[in-house]
């Protein structure tokens, strides 16, 4: 006889669930969620804060994230739509900035950023600067560039890796549901091991697509890191060549403006 398993809605975010039926959207949440889990078990007190401007295919990635404000404020996770694709882009440079003081809450703080081929497309000097600033060793961004290869709704058609090419942040290209958790979930370990910003790919046959994905084995492996190689960066202790904390001299305004 054959054993039907209970299921319910909530098991897409519930992380004790090792199979679960979900959309691209709604394993973006996950992936989140399981970052912040995975901090847990490695002993780091991480926050997330995720941002951007909405639009097509990423058009209601938003309503998912504000469906779950209450997992969500648990996990210590922020979500805050931007005003716009740059100004976001903007808050989550600043996040990686949290520790350079030592005055942060948060061992380090995580970010997502979201926005369509026209927002990437406005918002390259954030991205190339923020990404040559640095990520945090605790924390790491991952970009979401929503592409429309057809212009089956925007008004150009958009395809998004030459720009990111151009500001010097490395692409993963998902083929499906299941490699939206992993693939972010590996962007992270990748972000903050070598300092720069990681992109995801999302377009309509994938983040608008539904399956089933599994965490069983090496998926549900707490221990995502990226360890250096025969091709270590000089500057690479072990640690990777991310944003370093260091001491900070701040010099207030009026002072500067003393300066002749």
């Amino acid at each position: 006889m054959t054993t039907l398993h209970a299921v319910s809605l909530d098991d897409k975010y519930d992380l004790t669930k090792e199979e679960i039926f979900v959309t691209g959207y709604q394993a973006l949440v996950r992936a989140c969620l399981m970052q912040k889990e995975f901090d847990r078990r490695r002993g780091l007190n991480t926050a997330g804060y995720v941002t951007g401007y909405r639009g097509s295919p990423l058009g209601t990635l938003d309503q998912q994230f504000m469906r779950v404000g209450k997992l969500l404020a648990a996990a210590d996770i922020k979500f805050q739509p931007g005003l716009n694709e740059d100004l976001a882009a903007t808050a989550l440079w600043g996040t990686q900035q949290a520790e350079l003081r030592g005055e942060g809450r948060f061992d380090g703080v995580f970010g997502m950023w979201y926005g369509k081929g026209p927002g990437v497309d406005r918002t390259g000097d954030v991205f190339r600067h923020a990404n040559l600033a640095g990520s945090s060793k605790h924390g790491g961004v991952l970009a979401l560039m929503g592409d429309d290869h057809t212009a089956e709704s925007s008004t150009t058609a958009h395809q998004s890796e030459f720009h990111f090419v151009d500001v010097m942040i490395p692409i993963l290209n998902p083929a499906g549901v299941q490699e939206i958790v992993d693939y972010g979930l590996y962007g992270y370990a990748m972000s903050r091991y070598c300092g720069t910003w990681a992109a995801l790919k999302c377009m309509h046959e994938t983040v608008e697509a539904t399956g089933a994905i599994d965490y069983r084995g090496i998926r549900s492996s707490v221990s995502i890191e990226i360890r250096p190689g025969k091709l270590a960066h000089p500057r690479d202790s072990g640690k990777g060549i991310n944003r370093k904390e260091t001491t900070v001299s701040v010099v207030p305004q009026n002072e500067r403006d003393a300066v002749p």
